[in-house]
């Protein structure tokens, strides 16, 4: 098994290699790492301080994908409401936001042009439009799964979009939106294998990022020996060096792995539930309302199945229906 897994790695390392080295020299570190329209914008002052406007002890967590009411309308960019953590935003001129960079179809650097794209990028250009009117005012911080409550809890970005399953534990140090995206956990492995899920892989090593629920579940499956890794590149690389035998993780993710390996196959049933939300420090409460206002505006005008269809409707099949969004949170 480890030979052919190596072989099947030669086969496509060339152009996974280039992907990844271009994604993890900014990867382990979470330094900025710009996108070609930001450079214009960005500036090297830190993140401004979050408006203190949200809790001062933690919220209380009875449904994790309930989040706070959206706003009554979505205010034009030059309409922000004066003082709030957007109008802040506007004035800096560019959007911080913690994203992956080689995480095919969520979050990954296009080997070609430089730039970093997917699913969860999407959804940033659009909370950019809402707020300067161009899509395009992004500055990218390149972080791992593990960096994702650090970068959010200082202040240094002001959203995270990086396959961030929302749980009660998160909610006690950073607030989220509404859930954008229902993903479940699976199992990636060689094509010819015989294992249909976790429970089929007794004594074998599954790799999963440092850092994530996918991580902690495999804490259920004492049979297999969990390997943790900085990035979810890191854990296809091991899988195709033949170091590991597995790689569970969110069935997004795991069909970007498989669009890269012609080898290797997602299988089974989903194990988990996994509500993606977008990241926001616990503080910024109005920043939360204002992306739950242009998430529900982008399912209501189509843009979400639009996008939903550029990234994953080839790996994945057709659009499902996007989640209902659930409010009611309070302080």
């Amino acid at each position: 098994m480890r030979a052919t897994t190596t072989r099947r790695g030669l086969a496509v390392g060339a152009a996974f290699a280039l992907l990844l080295g271009l994604g993890a020299c900014s990867g382990g570190s979470g330094a900025d790492d710009l996108g070609q329209a930001a450079e214009e914008t960005a500036t090297d002052e830190p993140t401004q301080e979050p408006t203190d406007t949200g809790p001062s002890t933690p919220v209380t967590c009875d449904d994790p994908v309930a989040s706070y009411a959206p706003l009554e309308a979505l205010p034009a960019p030059d309409a922000l409401p004066s003082g709030s953590t957007m109008a802040q935003i506007r004035e800096r001129g560019t959007l911080v936001v913690g994203v992956s960079a080689d995480t095919l179809l969520l979050g990954s650097r296009n080997p070609f042009t430089g730039a970093i794209e997917g699913f969860d990028i999407d959804m940033l250009h659009e909370i950019s439009r809402a707020i300067f009117g161009d899509p395009d005012r992004l500055q990218f911080r390149v972080i791992t799964s593990g960096q994702r409550l650090q970068v959010l809890e200082s202040g240094e970005v002001d959203l995270v979009a990086r396959a961030f399953t929302i749980t009660c534990e998160r909610w006690e140090s950073i607030a989220f939106s509404a859930e954008y995206y229902h993903a479940g956990q699976k199992v990636l492995v060689a094509e010819g294998s015989e294992a249909q899920g976790l429970e089929d892989l007794a004594g074998q090593r599954v790799c999963a990022p440092a850092g994530t629920t996918t991580l902690t579940r495999l804490e259920e499956y004492p049979e297999v020996e969990a390997v943790p890794a900085p990035t979810h590149s890191q854990c296809l690389a091991l899988f195709q060096q033949g170091q590991v035998d597995a790689i569970t993780g969110d069935d997004t993710i795991l069909a970007g792995f498989a669009a890269q390996d012609p080898y290797a196959v997602v299988v089974g049933e989903p194990i988990s539930d996994e509500p993606y939300g977008i990241g926001v420090p616990a503080a910024n409460t109005d920043m939360v309302q204002f992306v739950n206002t242009v998430l529900a505006q982008i399912v209501a005008d189509g843009t979400w199945v639009e996008i939903y269809q550029r990234w994953l409707g080839e790996p994945l099949g057709p659009a499902p229906e996007p989640p209902v969004p659930v409010y009611g949170r309070t302080a």
